[in-house]
């Protein structure tokens, strides 16, 4: 799962990026309303962490500029205004939630995955698909009911194809997806091959009844066996 962070206060924006990696989430940062007007546009993110007042311009017009373009991406609003008008401002231009500084780690944190659970997983605490299970909060999947050890890169793959059942994935929204826009350095994309063999492997070993197809010239599927 991927978040941007978008705070202009440096301290603050690395503690909070601290925090959300030690949770495993993959996280990427902007620090003006530039910086975060490019990335939005070029990529999505499963939750934004947002900040009102910011260099060069509004958080606020950000988030108008995400609901206009249609884009799912789910926002918390961090700022240091109380006022009722802002949160209402920013609750009716669509942000999933509103987060007043100083704010303790844990209850942003705790906002991060209720959000993400409302959006992507219809307010459950885990995904299914054939017999395995997946719990996104606790980093767990389970093959009737055995726990399934995987590290890192490859829950993350699972949950992204899980959370997108039946669909042809690209090579390129995958790596997005899971590694985040420093993917743009790398040279080739052998190294997510390499990643989802294993995975398959793993699950194959473990007796799933679901598989992730490979789709040549294009990318991946997660099919469910019947």
């Amino acid at each position: 799962m991927k978040i941007l962070v978008v705070e202009d206060e440096r301290s603050l924006r690395e503690t909070i990026i601290r925090s959300l990696e030690k949770e495993r989430y993959t996280v990427e940062s902007a620090s003006t309303f530039r910086e975060a007007e490019m990335k939005l546009n070029d990529y999505d993110y499963d939750c934004i962490i947002l900040d009102i007042m910011l260099p060069g311009g509004s958080g606020l017009t950000l988030l108008e500029n995400l609901k206009k373009n249609r884009k799912r991406d789910s926002v918390i609003i961090i700022s240091a205004k109380d006022s009722i008008e802002d949160k209402v401002l920013g609750l009716d231009l669509g942000a999933d939630d509103y987060l007043t500084k100083p704010f303790h780690l844990a209850e942003l944190n705790a906002r991060v995955k209720s959000v993400i659970r409302r959006k992507q997983q219809d307010g459950e605490l885990s995904l299914s698909a054939g017999n395995l299970t997946i719990y996104p909060d606790r980093h767990a999947v389970y093959i009737q009911q055995v726990e399934l050890t995987l590290n890192r890169k490859e829950f993350d793959l699972l949950y992204y194809f899980v959370a997108n059942p039946d669909r042809l994935i690209s090579k390129a929204s995958l790596a997005e997806s899971v590694w985040g826009d420093y993917i743009d350095q790398a040279d080739s994309f052998d190294f997510i091959y390499s990643q989802v063999k294993n995975l398959r492997k793993k699950l194959k070993n473990a007796g799933a009844n679901m598989e992730i197809k490979a789709v040549y010239g294009f990318g991946y599927k997660l099919s469910v066996n019947e």
